[in-house]
């Protein structure tokens, strides 16, 4: 893959602030990860100041929150009804402010930040490369950043079954971990740590899946998608073809997830 994955950024922007209200109902896998995310790596927060990227409707920024008096905390959401809903759950905790922003044109000074830290969403940033770079710069010298994105074996048999039926992308595109080891040390972050995790849910449906998909606003986002109607015949046949994977009398979705952890230099 080259270091630029084509993002239709409006198409984020919409899925995500349309699936704000019942995000936290699907949001199962999210709320997991976010959990591993914190348990893997150190993290002392103690009056410092962090960035949560993506903060969607504030699982992660609660959790950080709850953990341990911090300086200040700006969440930052790139769909503004998320962000709405943060805020809500939020109010007792004087300390955060909330930016309606895009990853990639952070309104943040150099050297701001203690940390930076995100749960499943650099995966919708274009040039994550360029993303890197400006997290670097943001970061005060030794400053953290911390973050779980999605893999390129997920939803692997999703894509498995569109590909029975016809040759456009169906399914979102994701960096290898190889290839964000390569991003971070040309941003010159250091002390690169990466895991990998698969975690697998199972439906009783296909329809089931893909409600849950729309339901967290996880749409196909790359520009270059088949932009006409998925006909019901196409979809019956991805259907058809999805059901010859069923396990114990379950459809699977796995979901590869890489763990990050690396630091701005002193």
């Amino acid at each position: 893959m080259s270091a630029v994955v084509s993002i239709d950024k409006c198409k984020v922007r919409q899925s995500f602030s349309s699936a704000a209200k019942y995000y936290d109902g699907f949001a199962t896998l999210q709320r997991e990860v976010g959990w591993d995310l914190l348990s893997r790596f150190v993290m002392q927060c103690a009056n410092d100041t962090i960035v949560d990227i993506g903060c969607g409707t504030g699982f992660l920024t609660q959790k950080l929150m709850s953990r341990t008096p911090v300086q200040q905390m700006i969440a930052i959401d790139i769909a503004l009804s998320m962000l709405h809903i943060t805020r809500s759950k939020l109010e007792q905790f004087k300390a955060v402010q909330y930016v309606c922003a895009d990853a990639e044109k952070l309104p943040l000074a150099e050297n701001s930040a203690d940390h930076i830290v995100s749960n499943l969403a650099l995966q919708w940033c274009q040039k994550l490369n360029c993303v890197f770079n400006g997290f670097n710069k943001i970061l005060k010298p030794g400053g953290q950043l911390l973050f779980s994105t999605f893999g390129p074996a997920t939803l692997q048999e999703l894509k498995n079954a569109w590909a029975e039926v016809d040759d456009y992308t169906h399914v979102n595109d994701f960096y290898t971990a190889d290839e964000l080891h390569t991003f971070l040390q040309q941003a010159g972050l250091k002390n690169i740590q990466i895991e990998t995790k698969c975690y697998q849910s199972n439906y009783q449906t296909v329809i089931e899946l893909m409600r849950e998909l729309k339901g967290i606003g996880a749409h196909n986002m790359l520009s270059g998608r088949h932009r006409g109607i998925t006909g019901k015949s196409r979809m019956q046949k991805m259907i058809e073809a999805y059901e010859k994977q069923r396990l114990n009398e379950f459809i699977p979705a796995t979901y590869e997830i890489i763990f990050v952890s690396a630091t701005s230099e002193l």
